[in-house]
């Protein structure tokens, strides 16, 4: 609880005593009520202790000429109070709504708690090694480059790469992923992650501005800027609709008993100024216009809690009414790293022909020579090898062991005069020929993500009409991911260029109100991203382009988090509208009885204070969505 709320709360505390002792003593010292030369300074202490500020701010609001809102309504209406006798009414209204205040603040605080304990994330200092030992130094001091040091239970200030030490590190700040991962040297660590065990050295790459952590806060920071359309209709609607219930107060405090004078009947004045502030209470628009924000702020900090950025709660909105959702291939529907499927040999082990195909490969950097360096078990020794020929787009010839050994695609094997086989199976195939006669091949592929069906299965679940699958990889391929998948339509062999004008196509085909997904690397797919609804980066924490580009970044590498966050937007517009729907239904009800006398003050209590407060605990509700 912070210090302002411990204030607040000793006030009401302080305030309630004091009336509960004043109607006690009146009870038992007077028969009848005392007179108000009595009864006006024992209320009107109370009154003061828990509703100056209230009074202050009212007072500031028409010396700035911005008169109309809650703290002018509560003024007026309370002070009304006390010009008609109603000591009790008046201090009781206040005490209400501050109580109803600071439960709301309590909520917000909440919600904020929420984020800021996820993005708890920005580290005080870093560590750099001097003749003294350890020094912390400011991280926004440090160069790309440098050598920090990471000691268990310390924040990694800066992105970098592991250069000394292992250890385990936890990344649920970033990713929402509570189990820990194990990390070694040459592995690249995120600023962000709390390292948990081992002592590490890490080489900065960024620069700490340019950092994970930084760009992160940034976004989370500059979410609540990015309005909804719903809130900018509260916001449109309590700048009319005040301004509207204090003339319609007046009107109903003024009109009915002038009417009745000007009939021959005498004006009863006291009862229509007592409907009129009753009027003013029922009308204050407290509900909708803290729950409605406070709602799209805790589904930002749900989703935030579930490893998914939203940079507004524009874009909030319009996930929720997500109908077509269009995915890039590599990096999103699969791992983006190529691995060995596959070995097809003649009269040879699978061992002896990673074995010499690891060797003749290991000059080469290219993907595909890594992923058959990572599949073979054992140490490649480059003296084995020698007299190394790559022939570009076509492969690699080399003596190992003094044994010729070529390795390269179909090119390759008719450039030697080589009889290949062909292999069936989806992915890059690596024919292999050892002293001039075919030995087999070895098929690499990108593996497909073990949850990618499930993940389309739960977007069709939500009422998503339409799957789709846009790569520049070659049509079999495509296609045979796009089957394990369940994807509805696949489209291949597209130059980035073409992945637009597909998206334009189907923007251009939708219904207004249908919105438009695309979910892609968000390295290569920035044109992409920037046309769609919404765009999503999947997979693509720390990346510049994912951040700059995307209007939500999932910050791992899960497909179905893309279900979630249309769950957790469409679970926080439902509460909106339930706000709205609610708040606007009990206040229109109130309204009409209070004009019509039979709602009194503590009626107005309750459409002001009591909606305030279920409004709010129904918002905070967006805070918690299942996995």
């Amino acid at each position: 609880m912070s210090k302002k709320q411990k204030k607040v709360l000793l006030r009401i505390i302080i305030a309630a005593v004091i009336v509960t002792l004043v109607k006690v003593i009146t009870i038992l010292a007077f028969e009848d009520e005392p007179e108000w030369y009595i009864s006006l300074p024992l209320y009107v202490v109370p009154y003061i202790i828990i509703g100056y500020d209230i009074l202050k701010k009212a007072f500031k609001g028409i010396i700035n000429r911005q008169v109309f809102d809650e703290n002018f309504l509560m003024a007026v209406a309370t002070v009304g109070a006390f010009v008609l006798g109603e000591y009790l009414e008046g201090v009781a209204v206040m005490l209400f709504y501050q109580t109803g205040e600071l439960f709301q603040s309590f909520a917000v605080g909440k919600s904020r708690r929420n984020i800021s304990d996820l993005m708890d994330i920005r580290p005080d200092y870093a560590n750099i090694e001097s003749e003294n030992g350890l020094m912390k130094v400011d991280p926004e001091e440090v160069e790309p480059g440098s050598i920090i040091v990471i000691q268990p239970g310390e924040k990694v200030p800066i992105d970098g790469i592991i250069v000394e030490g292992e250890t385990t590190v936890n990344t649920s700040a970033l990713t929402g992923e509570s189990i820990p991962e194990d990390v070694k040297p040459g592995d690249e660590l995120l600023s962000g992650c709390i390292n948990l065990s081992g002592l590490i050295k890490l080489r900065t790459t960024k620069e700490f501005g340019e950092s994970t952590v930084s760009k992160i806060l940034e976004l989370v920071e500059n979410a609540g800027s990015r309005k909804s359309r719903s809130e900018n209709f509260i916001s449109k609607f309590a700048r009319y609709y005040t301004p509207a219930v204090c003339y319609g107060a007046l009107a109903l405090a003024l009109l009915p008993p002038v009417i009745s004078m000007i009939a021959g009947y005498y004006g009863d004045w006291d009862v229509w100024v007592y409907r009129a502030l009753t009027f003013l209470v029922i009308s204050c628009p407290c509900a909708l216009v803290i729950s409605i924000p406070l709602s799209f702020f805790a589904g930002i900090g749900g989703a935030c809690n579930k490893g998914i950025l939203i940079k507004g709660s524009n874009y909030l909105e319009t996930l929720a009414s997500a109908k077509y959702v269009m995915f890039d291939k590599t990096g999103t529907m699969t791992h983006g790293v190529f691995e060995v499927s596959g070995i097809h040999h003649s009269h040879i082990t699978d061992e002896e022909l990673l074995e010499l195909v690891a060797h003749v490969e290991c000059p080469s950097s290219h993907p595909i020579s890594k992923s058959i360096r990572k599949a073979h078990a054992g140490e490649v020794d480059r003296n084995r090898v020698k007299d190394v020929e790559e022939i570009s787009g076509e492969g690699i010839i080399a003596l190992v062991d003094d044994v010729k050994v070529a390795a390269g695609n179909s090119k390759l094997m008719k450039r030697l005069g080589i009889e290949y086989k062909d292999c069936h199976s989806v992915g890059t195939v690596v024919h292999i020929a050892i002293e001039g006669e075919y030995a087999g091949h070895i098929l690499i592929s990108d593996i497909v993500k073990e949850n990618a069906r499930e993940a389309i299965r739960e977007l069709k679940d939500l009422g998503v009409k339409k799957t789709v699958m846009l790569t520049g990889d070659m049509k079999k391929v495509a296609e045979s991911v796009a089957e394990i998948t369940g994807v509805d339509e696949v489209w291949s062999e597209l130059m980035p260029g073409d992945k637009v004008s597909k998206v334009e196509e189907y923007i251009n085909n939708k219904k207004s109100k249908e919105a438009l997904l695309f979910v892609g690397d968000g390295i290569n797919d920035a044109p992409v991203l920037s046309r769609a609804d919404v765009g999503i980066a999947m997979g693509a924490l720390g990346s510049d382009a994912a951040i700059e580009a995307a209007d939500v970044v999932i910050m791992d590498d899960d497909p179905c988090k893309i279900s979630l966050a249309v769950r957790i937007a469409r679970k926080c517009i439902r509460i909106v509208y339930e706000n709205i729907y609610f708040a606007i239904g009990v206040k229109l009800l109130c309204l009409i009885l209070g004009a019509a006398g039979i709602a009194n003050m503590w009626v107005a209590i309750f459409a002001d204070v009591g909606v305030m407060v279920i409004a709010v605990l129904n918002a905070i509700r967006a805070l918690w969505v299942k996995n």
